[in-house]
């Protein structure tokens, strides 16, 4: 399965200190726009959206969806700033992430703070003040556990931190949902177990791919620190496990079967492209062709998902 790969983890002194900038920096509007990582902020959207209409079962809201996905893209904004303010320093040392407004210094720290602080406390006044008390408390998790939980701690000394980073990711599709339907039941966990499973492996294969820039910047990620054979190995549980989640959206009568089969289907392929993982010779193309099916996966199961909600 190969060697584990030894791993230094980088100084929480480096981490934290503040890149020489010169203060009276504010930024250009895309600057602004960048730190808030816009990718993520679309696809988390879909998936809000889609929460909030397996919830509402084509009886919608509409005033009541816009509010709620303006104020989940602020929470996520907020959340991504933040993470950029206290990544500054090891972003600088990848590819991937050196070009950041936050670490090339076109913001300053203390814009980057503020900004992230603005972002998050609209936020919180949105979904607790309009979208409802369920939607705030999950809100303030997936922000807790990204920020505090994953940013701070974890992505710098764990690899668990994959792991136990995706319960922010399966947040808004959650937040959606209960600010639908004012409860927390089967159909949250349904979502929040679909959004989790789905992350560890697709953010793995992206770190087989750049796996010497996250070495270079000393984060601790699973194939830096056990190797490619061993990621490849806890890729599938994840997989394995998302298989249930459509058959068990039908049987509680959330969805259709179209989005059941489809969607079963899309788990099972995903999980056979892993298994392949084990016989062949160039990881980084078999990496990158399961990080991008693992984002059509994504894309598709929610499209399904929205247009195959049963009608009540």
């Amino acid at each position: 399965m190969g060697k584990p790969l030894s791993y230094q983890a980088p100084s929480d002194s480096a981490a934290l200190s503040v890149r020489p900038s010169p203060p009276s920096k504010s930024g250009a509007w895309r600057d602004f726009i960048a730190v808030t990582k816009p990718g993520i902020l679309r696809s988390n959207l879909i998936a809000t959206f889609a929460g909030f209409w397996l919830a509402s079962q084509w009886d919608i809201q509409y005033l009541k969806l816009i509010w709620t996905l303006l104020g989940t893209v602020l929470i996520m904004a907020s959340s991504c700033v933040f993470n950029n303010f206290f990544d500054r320093d090891l972003d600088t040392k990848m590819d991937r992430t050196k070009n950041r407004p936050s670490a090339t210094g076109s913001l300053s720290p203390r814009v980057v703070l503020w900004y992230a602080v603005v972002l998050g406390l609209a936020g919180f006044a949105v979904l607790f003040g309009i979208c409802g008390m369920e939607a705030g408390i999950f809100g303030a998790v997936g922000m807790f556990v990204y920020v505090v939980v994953y940013t701070l701690w974890l992505k710098r000394s764990s690899t668990w931190s994959t792991s136990i980073g995706a319960i922010s990711g399966a947040m808004p599709p959650v937040i959606g949902y209960v600010s639908a339907s004012g409860q927390v039941d089967m159909g949250t966990w349904l979502l929040f177990a679909m959004l989790f499973l789905w992350q560890p492996p697709h953010f793995w294969a992206l770190g087989i791919r750049r796996m010497e820039e996250y070495r270079a910047a000393g984060f601790p990620l699973l194939p830096v620190v056990k190797g490619i054979g061993r990621t490849k190995i806890q890729m599938i549980p994840y997989i394995a496990l998302l298989i249930p989640v459509p058959i068990l959206m039908y049987v509680y009568g959330y969805t259709g079967i179209v989005y059941m089969i489809v969607a079963s289907l899309l788990s099972v392929i995903w999980l056979f492209i892993s298994l392949r993982g084990f016989t062949v010779k160039d990881n980084d193309a078999w990496a990158k062709k399961a990080f991008m099916f693992s984002i059509n996966y994504l894309t598709v199961s929610l499209l399904v998902m929205i247009f195959d909600t049963v009608h009540k």
